[in-house]
């Protein structure tokens, strides 16, 4: 039944049961008419966008003059009937500590009758929007102004190396310290009251796993897989910390996933932002400096230089229990190091594990990580030894929608991806044997015969890695994307969230198929509509094991959603991130368009008589929002749109389905702290869903005051609760 903007309706029903996962609601959507024998009955109508979609039904005339002004607004838009309760926000009291910024991942593990613990990632610090509100929301200074007369040029400066007792020195530590602590991971326990609303209870298990956990308490992170015996062992080429298997913090926290045993799984993602990302082929650590403290108009990154922090132990997947206060985190190695966006889990009793994630990269890859030994209860609390003893492998896509898994190991043979497989720039980064202790440069090559020189260098990833068997592996696991690289796995379309459907396949976003100068995704698989490469507006793909088996080494997979325009064959979002599935197979997202890019103006569809490129259009689709795709509709439905400069994440429901938790991520990112309510019009050049083309006007607000929204109070990220107001 083709159903319109103004008729959808969408219903949350009763839950089947209650789990520690994502994918546990009874959610069907009904067309108009169909009675909804549910406990609870959410219903929306769809929000208008700033641009029009297949699904307002109207002509072309129609849509001209409904869309020919467009107001945004500085809040969290929902339907009518709906309303959201802030929970916590940056600042707040965590424990000993606060909450931290940019929250991300949300998981909820229900303790009984409305009640349960929140476990929220803080990704990253918006460095200029941070600092500049920094003193109004925390409540002291930090020496900014004292630090940049002593920058370089480029505004960075190597501080590691300065004396310690250095006055210099301990102002960058002082800088660098709060914003690591900003970061990581936080655990609250709240309760529903009487009038359904979430609040928190301040209880004994709230605390906070930062960027600097262990480095003043002593609570460091632990380590299991074959990358400890790099972390542990004597004589290595690089930088050690001294530490052993022990790490100092988590930081760069993105999305995540929650175990069926009730565990909690954070993604730490850029990492590269604060410690460096290329080892040396032992897998030993470039020294701190190579990633210097850099503090400019838009950035204050480099934060483990001054500590001194090794950049083998970030990249991780990290494991917490909310439930147990001791707590605070063990890195699994066997998952690899790259730049972690998400995780899911395929798991069927007595047989082994299979856990999923992408590297959220331009050309990063997919991996699946399987169990040695079989899971034979999924809900005993055990198997999380299951992380420390397997395999991980990466996945190659082939042209005819078949695929297959290749193991990363010293074993597996030197296979390459070719430049001329890359859309956009055509460079593929790979390791070599030879790494610079100084600064690890990698070989960047664009020709497929130096691709073929290098191959017959090496035969196996063995031959480029350094140590005995076990620490070569170790060594592997910590450079798995380049790695991954020379064996041939698939360069993709910077894939984000991963999340397993009632079907038993896993989703995956990918956000953008651009490349920049260090990769790109394969244009044989990442394509547009019309089969354009490289195509920037994402896709969402299914992958499915054969046999249904998670430990299977060939997979299918499809394309079963694409971002871009309604005109262009778009769904009508751009840049897909997190994905959350309900019980009936309704799939929820949330779109990710880089923040310089929300609300662009966009005069005109040519400069020089040439079309504007892809990611020059990202302005027309507006503020960022969730929406809903409907299981076996091509259809996508906006169910939320996001305060300025916002970013929406996180998306968990609670088991009764009355609240579904949402991160608003980095408010006011690009225009700071909105002054006195201020805004601006900006020209769009808008086309209908025929292909008309007209001018809009749209007026945009300039800074962001949420979640306070009165003028000139500091925005601050923050973690709202969703619920129908009847």
């Amino acid at each position: 039944m083709s159903i319109g903007r103004r008729q959808f309706l969408l219903f949350l029903g009763t839950s089947l049961g209650v789990g520690a996962s994502n994918s546990i609601l009874k959610t069907p959507l009904l067309s108009p008419g169909i009675a909804a024998n549910k406990v609870t009955n959410w219903h929306f109508t769809p929000l208008k966008l700033p641009l029009p979609l297949s699904i307002d039904k109207l002509s072309s005339s129609e849509q001209i003059q409904a869309y020919k002004e467009y107001k945004v607004e500085d809040d969290l838009i929902l339907p009518d009937g709906y309303t959201y309760d802030v929970i916590a926000k940056w600042g707040d009291r965590v424990g000993d500590s606060r909450f931290g910024y940019n929250n991300d991942y949300i998981s909820f593990l229900e303790t009984g009758k409305d009640t349960g613990y929140l476990t929220v990632n803080f990704e990253y610090i918006s460095g200029r929007t941070w600092a500049e509100t920094y003193e109004a929301v925390i409540g002291k200074q930090l020496p900014f102004e004292a630090v940049k007369p002593h920058l370089d040029r480029d505004g960075t400066i190597k501080a590691y190396t300065l004396p310690d007792g250095d006055t210099l020195k301990g102002q960058i530590k002082e800088i660098s310290r709060e914003g690591l602590i900003d970061q990581g991971v936080g655990i609250i326990a709240i309760k529903r009251n009487l009038q359904g609303v979430w609040e928190r209870t301040y209880s004994g298990v709230d605390r906070r796993i930062t960027g600097i956990s262990g480095l003043e308490d002593g609570k460091y992170l632990n380590s299991t897989g074959p990358a400890v015996a790099v972390f542990t062992k004597t004589n290595k080429k690089g930088y050690d910390d001294s530490l052993g298997s022990k790490i100092i913090g988590t930081f760069q926290n993105c999305a995540g996933g929650t175990t069926p045993w009730g565990t909690v799984l954070t993604a730490e993602e850029n990492f590269q932002d604060q410690v460096s990302d290329p080892v040396l082929s032992d897998g030993s650590s470039l020294h701190p400096d190579t990633t210097p403290f850099v503090m400019d108009k838009k950035d204050i990154n480099g934060r483990g230089n001054v500590f001194g922090l090794a950049p083998n132990k970030y990249g991780w997947m990290v494991e917490i229990d909310p439930g147990n206060p001791e707590d605070y985190g063990t890195k699994h190695t066997w998952l690899g190091r790259f730049r972690h966006e998400a995780v899911t889990f395929f798991i069927q009793e007595n047989q082994p594990m299979a856990v999923y994630s992408g590297c959220d990269r331009r050309g990063g890859h997919i991996y699946k990580f399987v169990s040695e030994n079989s899971v034979k209860n999924r809900n005993d609390k055990n198997n999380s030894r299951l992380f420390t003893k397997g395999m991980l492998y990466g996945a190659k896509f082939n042209a005819d929608k078949t695929g297959s898994w290749i193991a990363l190991n010293p074993d597996t043979p030197v296979n390459p991806v070719l430049p001329s497989q890359i859309a956009g720039i055509g460079v593929v980064a790979l390791p070599k044997s030879d790494r610079s202790a100084d600064d690890g440069k990698l070989l960047l090559l664009g020709e497929d015969g130096d691709v073929m020189t290098y191959k017959s260098a090496y035969r196996t990833l063995g031959d480029i890695y350094e140590g005995n068997t076990v620490q070569k592996q170790g060594a592997i696991l910590i450079d798995a994307h380049y790695a991954a690289n020379a064996a041939g796995v698939t360069c993709t379309g910077r894939p984000e969230d991963a999340e397993i459907g009632p079907d038993n396949r896993i989703y995956i976003t990918f956000t953008s198929g651009t490349a920049d100068e260090e990769g790109g995704a394969d244009k044989n698989i990442f394509r547009g509509p019309s089969g354009e490469t490289p195509y920037e507006f994402g896709w969402i793909i299914a992958i499915e094991e054969d046999d249904l088996n998670p430990a299977s080494m060939t997979f299918k997979w499809e394309i079963v959603a694409t971002g871009g325009e309604p005109l262009d064959g778009g769904m009508g979002f751009a840049n897909p991130d997190n994905l959350a599935f309900d019980g009936d197979g309704n799939l929820w997202m949330v779109n990710d368009i880089s923040t310089a890019n929300l609300n662009k103006a966009l005069p005109s569809r040519t400069e020089d008589d040439k079309p504007v490129g892809q990611k020059d259009t990202l302005g027309v689709f507006g503020n960022n929002a969730a929406w809903v795709l409907p299981r076996g509709e091509k259809k996508a439905y906006p169910f939320a749109i996001g305060p300025m400069d916002t970013e929406l994440t996180g998306l968990w429901f609670t088991a009764d389905q009355k609240t579904l938790f949402m991160s608003v991520q980095h408010p006011g990112e690009v225009g700071g702290t909105r002054k006195d309510m201020g805004s601006e019009s900006r020209r769009f050049s808008i086309y209908t869903t025929a292909g008309e083309e007209f001018s809009q006007v749209r007026f945009v607000p300039i800074g962001s005051n949420w979640p306070g929204k009165e003028a000139n109070q500091p925005p601050r990220p923050a973690v709202v609760a969703i619920r129908h107001l009847s």
